[in-house]
């Protein structure tokens, strides 16, 4: 749904806990300290200005999941939201959300190409493709994972690069939405 502007007064709730971790309705790992909300329908990565009626308190989210799936209830904040607003103790707040149609995501994406544990493979793989002209980033986990990846892909080149890389036999491809 293209956001221009946008406004909804309602019950906001939050969710943490067991959550934390877990992957939300855009792929994204979970982190109950980022800012960030469950919205029924705005696009994801839309970002929202949120009030608490009762205090006046406002912050900004970004929505990256889905939900909330309690009828009353309008938006569904993150431990971190909720904690801004002061409305930790009560578990819901009457807010006031909107937008603008400055906060229109602009989606792009990145993509993991593969990971390795041995350093000489992911070196391998890292050659194999720059003489493919595809230059992936390697990085280093802690746990000595190598991994190449390409971000800040725009959609209109995501297909095409799909294509390369899978005809190159990099078929296992772990490809995320990112918003800029």
């Amino acid at each position: 749904m293209p956001v221009s502007s946008f406004e909804q007064t309602g019950i906001a709730s939050w969710y943490g806990g067991i959550f934390h971790g877990r992957l939300t309705a855009n792929g994204e790992v979970y982190d109950t300290y980022d800012l960030t909300c469950a919205h029924k329908t705005l696009p994801f990565g839309t970002l929202l200005e949120v009030k608490n009626l009762k205090n006046q308190k406002t912050i900004q989210v970004r929505v990256n999941d889905r939900g909330p799936f309690v009828d009353d209830r309008i938006i569904d904040l993150s431990y971190a939201a909720a904690k801004a607003l002061d409305m930790i103790r009560d578990g819901t707040a009457k807010v006031l959300i909107s937008t603008d149609e400055n906060s229109i995501p602009r989606a792009r994406f990145k993509i993991q190409i593969g990971a390795w544990k041995d350093l000489k493979m992911a070196r391998h793989h890292q050659s194999r493709l720059e003489k493919a002209n595809i230059i992936p980033t390697a990085s280093l986990t802690s746990s000595g994972i190598t991994r190449l990846t390409m971000e800040n892909i725009a959609e209109s080149d995501m297909e095409g690069l799909v294509v390369r890389l899978e005809s190159l036999g990099y078929k296992d491809l772990l490809i995320s939405q990112i918003y800029n």
